[in-house]
């Protein structure tokens, strides 16, 4: 049997998304058996990101400065933002390299169900930055869900009036998807989205 400390070790890391239980005691396992080089460089690392954690004051990214790495690169397009519901999607986009600006995260989408109001979200914090001026384009890249399209539609109504461009990701099929393991939504979308063949 295993002590408190482990135990509570265990717990704490069961409660990560993507662990349950029993992965979580096998990593444990594999902590504990590799001490000198996975729990203390692990160790380590949780205390310096701990010590130096923060939310970007521009964009709302978690990173260890603030402004965070994304808006305090010069080589990033100022004038496009691209606008994502948590820091996952912001962290995915910029993992593709595909899209040279800066990002605006709005802390999950509007839901009436969970009570999600607009002053719930960072839309004005959006807004404002906007107003401030040299902005071109905003990209809704919002999860292809009602909940999501939602506060893509909400979004852009309240920045019609101003001279920027507003885009959203497309949606569709997949890469390599097969139709009949499509839900209806999924394929909805792809039919309401086609265009001649070239």
């Amino acid at each position: 049997m295993a002590s408190p400390e482990i135990d509570t070790l265990t717990q704490a890391l069961s409660r990560l998304p993507g662990l349950g239980p029993r992965s979580a005691r096998r990593a444990v396992l594999h902590l504990v058996k590799r001490r000198e080089t996975a729990l203390d460089p692990l160790l380590r690392a949780l205390e310096a990101v701990a010590e130096k954690l923060a939310t970007c004051s521009i964009c709302g990214n978690v990173d260890t400065t603030d402004p965070c790495g994304i808006c305090s690169d010069t080589r990033r397009d100022s004038r496009s933002i691209c606008v994502v519901e948590e820091v996952a999607d912001l962290w995915a986009l910029d993992r593709s390299r595909l899209f040279p600006g800066r990002f605006h995260v709005l802390g999950g989408r509007l839901s009436a169900l969970d009570g999600v109001r607009p002053e719930d979200l960072t839309i004005d914090a959006l807004l404002r930055r906007i107003e401030a001026g040299g902005i071109d384009e905003i990209v809704l890249a919002m999860n292809a869900t009602l909940e999501g399209q939602t506060t893509s539609h909400y979004i852009a109504e309240r920045i019609e009036a101003f001279p920027v461009r507003v885009t959203q990701l497309a949606h569709g099929l997949p890469v390599g998807g097969e139709l009949d393991y499509l839900d209806e939504g999924t394929l909805a979308q792809a039919l309401r989205a086609r265009r001649p063949v070239a």
